[in-house]
C-alpha cells in the first residue's frame, strides 16, 4: 500500500509540472516572449541564490549532527596508535577541501544571480589572464605540496614494517586473515610465535590454507575460521598482519583502528597497528556521562535491539569488528568478525589455551607428512606431562595415585619387543629415577583377557622385564627396580569391548619408595 500511494504522489507531482509549464507557455503568448523570459531569469536567480543558502547550511548542519557517526569524531577517536596521525591527516585535508568548497559553491550560485541575463547587458570577451591564471595555479599547487608530503610522512610511519631486530613475540605478535568467500580466516602462531609457511597447492577439504606442514612452525599454528569466533588482539603491542586471499578480492578493514588493506589472491599483503584501548575501555568512554549525569553521547544509550524493551543499551553492546570492505559477492556482509582487545596478559591466557590446528585436526591422518614419526614438540610436551604427573604421584599420600601408567610404552602385537617411539617415554622414567635417587619401582606388565591365561601372564612377565632390561641398560640399579607379569588378572575396564581391551593392555610403574 505504502509504495502505491508513493507511486501516485510521484505521478501528482509530474502532472502538476507539466501542467505549470503549460501555463507558463500560455502565460509568456499573453504578455510577450521578452518580458515572460526576464521574469524566469530573475526568478531564477533568487531562486539560485535562496538554494545556495538553504545548501550551505544543510550541508553544515547535516555534518554537524553526524559528526559522530559518519565522520567518527566525538566517542570514535581511533583505537590504535597510528590511527591519531591519519585522523589529523584527514582533518587537515576537511579544512582545505571545505575553504576550497564553500568558495567556489558561494561563486557559482552568486554569478549565476550577479551576472544574470539584463537586456543590453553585453558578456566580457576575456580569452586570457596571466594574473588570474597563476593565482589558482600556485594556491592549489602550494596547498597539494603540503597535502602531499603530509600524506608521504604518514604514509612512511603507518606502512613501515616491524623493524628487523624486532623478536617475535616480544616486540610484536604475527597473525595472518585470509579472506575467502565468505569468510575471514584467521591464523595464530603457537608457542614459538612464529607462523608456518603455505603453499596454495596443499589446500584441501581439511586444509582449507594450504598450510605445509613439513614445516615446524606450522605444528602449533591455531587456526579460526569460525563466523562466531572472536578475534582477540592484546593492547599495547604492535600487531603484524599478514593479508591475504584465496578466491576473489577482498579487503581487510578495522576502521575502529583505521586499518584498511585489499587482500589480493596470489600478492600477500601486511599492516601493522598497535591497539590502543581495550573494548571495555572504549565501551565505557561510549557510556560515558556528563556533570549533570545525562549521557555525553545519548545515541549511545538507546537500546541495541529497539524491539526488545530488555536489550541493553547500545554502548554495552559495543564491539570492534573486522568487515570486507570490497563486495566479494552475495555473501558479502557475512564476513563480519567481532574483535576484542583484551589485555596482554588476557591475550596470553586466551592464545596458552588455544589447540594447534595440525594436532586437532591433521595429525595422525593421511595428509599428515609427519605420519609414523614422532615429532620434537610431541616429545617436549610428553617429557612435561609425564614430570608433572610423576610429582603429583610424590606428592600424594594415597596408594592409588602411586602407580603410573606408562603412556606411550607400546610393544609390538603378541611380543615383548619395544616400539622405536616408546624410548622417549622410557627415557622420561630413567630422568626420573636420576633426580630421585631413592626411588625404587615396581614395572608391572598387563594383557587383556584375550587368549590364554598362562599366554598371557609369561607375555606380561616378558614386557615387564623388556622395561626392566631398557632401564638397567640406561644405568639404573637393577636392585632399584622390580618388573612383574599380571596377566589379565587386574583389569581397569571390560574386556568385552575393543576399548575397554585397550585400555587393560598397559604397562605401569608403581613407587615403592621415594
Amino acid at each position: 500500500m505504502t509504495a502505491l500511494i508513493s507511486v501516485l504522489c510521484i505521478i501528482l507531482i509530474a502532472l502538476v509540472i507539466v501542467q505549470i509549464g503549460r501555463v507558463t507557455e500560455l502565460a509568456a503568448k499573453i504578455r510577450g516572449e521578452e518580458a515572460a523570459q526576464q521574469d524566469a531569469n530573475d526568478r531564477n536567480a533568487w531562486i539560485s541564490l535562496v538554494f545556495m543558502v538553504v545548501f550551505l547550511i544543510s550541508c553544515v548542519a547535516s555534518a554537524y549532527y553526524y559528526k559522530n557517526d559518519i565522520l567518527w569524531y566525538g566517542p570514535h577517536e581511533s583505537a590504535s596508535v597510528h590511527g591519531g596521525q591519519l585522523d589529523s591527516l584527514f582533518d587537515i585535508t576537511l579544512l582545505f577541501t571545505g575553504i576550497v568548497f564553500f568558495i567556489t559553491q558561494i561563486l557559482l550560485f552568486w554569478f549565476a544571480y550577479r551576472y544574470k541575463n539584463e537586456p543590453g547587458r553585453k558578456a566580457l570577451y576575456m580569452p586570457h589572464d596571466n594574473k588570474l591564471e597563476i593565482i589558482w595555479t600556485v594556491i592549489p599547487a602550494v596547498v597539494m605540496t603540503f597535502l602531499v608530503v603530509g600524506g608521504l610522512d604518514a604514509w612512511n610511519e603507518v606502512m613501515a614494517d616491524v623493524p628487523e631486530d624486532a623478536v617475535a613475540g616480544e616486540d610484536y605478535i604475527e597473525i595472518e586473515a585470509t579472506g575467502m568467500q565468505f569468510l575471514w580466516s584467521m591464523r595464530y602462531p603457537g608457542k614459538d610465535n612464529l607462523l608456518g609457511t603455505k603453499d596454495f597447492r596443499k589446500i584441501t577439504a581439511n586444509n582449507s590454507l594450504g598450510i605445509d606442514f613439513s614445516d615446524p612452525k606450522s605444528w602449533d599454528d591455531v587456526v579460526s575460521s569460525a563466523a562466531g569466533e572472536v578475534i582477540k588482539l592484546p593492547i599495547g603491542k604492535q600487531v603484524r598482519v599478514r593479508i591475504t586471499a584465496r578466491d576473489v578480492l577482498h579487503n581487510f578493514d578495522l576502521p575502529h583502528f583505521r586499518v584498511k588493506m585489499d587482500a589480493i589472491p596470489g600478492l600477500p599483503t601486511y599492516f601493522t597497528f598497535t591497539p590502543s584501548i581495550t573494548t571495555e575501555d572504549y565501551r565505557a568512554k561510549l557510556g560515558a556521562l556528563n556533570k549533570d549525569g545525562s549521557p555525553k553521547y545519548p545515541e549511545w544509550h538507546e537500546l541495541s535491539d529497539p524491539t526488545d524493551p530488555e536489550s541493553e543499551p547500545r554502548w554495552k553492546a559495543f564491539q570492534f569488528e573486522l568487515a570486507c570492505a570490497e563486495l566479494c559477492g552475495r555473501g558479502h556482509y557475512s564476513m563480519r568478525r567481532i574483535v576484542e582487545v583484551v589485555s596482554e596478559e588476557e591475550w596470553r591466557e586466551w592464545a596458552n589455551s588455544q589447540t594447534s590446528f595440525y594436532f586437532s585436526s591433521i595429525r595422525g591422518s593421511e595428509e599428515d607428512p609427519n605420519l609414523g614419526k614422532l615429532l620434537p614438540i610431541e616429545i617436549r610436551e610428553r617429557k612435561e606431562a609425564f614430570t608433572t604427573a610423576v610429582k603429583r604421584a610424590i606428592e600424594s599420600t594415597e596408594e592409588t595415585d602411586k602407580v603410573l601408567r606408562l603412556e606411550h610404552v607400546n610393544f609390538e602385537t603378541g611380543s615383548a619387543r619395544l616400539t622405536a617411539n616408546s624410548r622417549y617415554e622410557l627415557d622420561n622414567l630413567v630422568s626420573v629415577l636420576d633426580d630421585y635417587e631413592n626411588m625404587t619401582i615396581e614395572v608391572a606388565g598387563h594383557t587383556d583377557a584375550t587368549g590364554d591365561p598362562e599366554m598371557n601372564m609369561e607375555l606380561s612377565d616378558s614386557r615387564a622385564q623388556a622395561v626392566y632390561n631398557y632401564l638397567t641398560g640406561k644405568g639404573i640399579s637393577g636392585e632399584r627396580l622390580v618388573a612383574v607379569g599380571y596377566g589379565q588378572t587386574q583389569p581397569i575396564d571390560s574386556n568385552e569391548t575393543e576399548e575397554g581391551r585397550q585400555k587393560n593392555r598397559r604397562t605401569e610403574f608403581k613407587i615403592l619408595t621415594q
